[in-house]
């Protein structure tokens, strides 16, 4: 079922306004502010450190900065917190897409012994709420954080002026000798599919079993993120092992990194230096504004 968003998510977004939204879990302004509160309660992880909110910041487009999560007691994790915006769109939720809707994803970090190292019954007892409860809150308020009124989204509803000329050349590569449409389409700029580039191939070090520093979901291949905000959300990657932009677009400029399941579509590009940096020009075009459900707005331009 899809539903009219209309709880002060009105900012030019690019994106089709009408939000899936299961019948199970209707959304209202109440239980989106059930939701925020929670993303922010401390008292879901075992030690009173952590929040949802520790790695999913919100003046960093709901990313934390870190390579690696980081949880109760200070444990590192093994995958890198991804910006939480537009996640309403998607299909599959974490890197290796084993939740299959918002409402499962949000559960997993308390019960993670990494990261907030409760179980659902010790998270319920402290917060006053069930299970069921808090998924549907905290899914709520997920679905209410959204990025939009970008540049590009300025550019592609009329404003020819709201890209630079090199910016314009940044979206001619993008979409046609860079390919990276292959993986980053629509609105939310990702396909929602599993890809190996190559990342979880070591290059040096050790590697688990099928060959992969990390299998992701199965063959390490992981979901592809969104390039909204990607200039705010830096490290990259799911291990965060890439701190720059520049440093990605080297990366698939190289044709990401061989391996036996490597995905088709990864080929050196060949790209010269300027095309490089336009196309780094473009996406940092995508960075706009970030909104959630309790009205705050968080621009990355004047």
């Amino acid at each position: 079922m899809r539903l009219l968003v209309a709880i002060a998510l009105t900012i030019p977004l690019g994106l089709d306004l009408y939000l899936p939204v299961p019948e199970t879990n209707e959304l209202t302004a109440d239980k989106i502010e059930v939701g925020r509160r929670l993303f922010n309660d401390r008292r879901l992880s075992r030690d009173g450190s952590t929040a949802c909110v520790t790695c999913h910041e919100p003046a960093r487009a709901f990313s934390d900065g870190r390579a690696l999560a980081v949880g109760v007691f200070g444990r590192v994790g093994r995958r890198h917190a991804p910006a939480l915006i537009n996640r309403g769109y998607g299909r599959a939720f974490f890197w290796d897409a084993r939740s299959p809707s918002i409402e499962d994803q949000v559960l997993k970090p308390i019960q993670d012994p990494n990261e907030m190292d409760l179980t659902l019954d010790e998270a319920s007892s402290r917060v006053g709420m069930d299970a069921t409860a808090m998924s549907q809150a905290l899914a709520s308020y997920v679905r209410s954080i959204l990025s939009g009124d970008a540049a590009f989204d300025r550019f592609i509803t009329g404003d020819r002026t709201a890209l630079s000329a090199e910016q314009q050349l940044g979206l001619q590569i993008f979409r046609g000798k860079g390919n990276c449409t292959a993986c980053h389409v629509g609105p939310t700029f990702s396909d929602e599919k599993l890809h190996n580039t190559g990342v979880a191939w070591p290059a040096t070090g050790a590697a688990l079993a099928g060959g992969f520093t990390d299998p992701g979901a199965g063959h390490g291949d992981f979901k592809t993120p969104t390039l909204r905000e990607v200039a705010r959300t830096a490290p990259y990657m799911h291990d965060g092992s890439l701190t720059r932009l520049k440093d990605v677009i080297d990366f698939y400029d190289r044709g990401g990194r061989p391996n036996p399941h490597l995905d088709p579509e990864l080929r050196p590009l060949r790209l010269t230096d300027a095309e490089k940096t336009s196309l780094g020009a473009f996406l940092r075009s995508l960075s706009g504004t970030v909104v959630d459900g309790s009205g705050a707005r968080r621009s990355a331009h004047p």
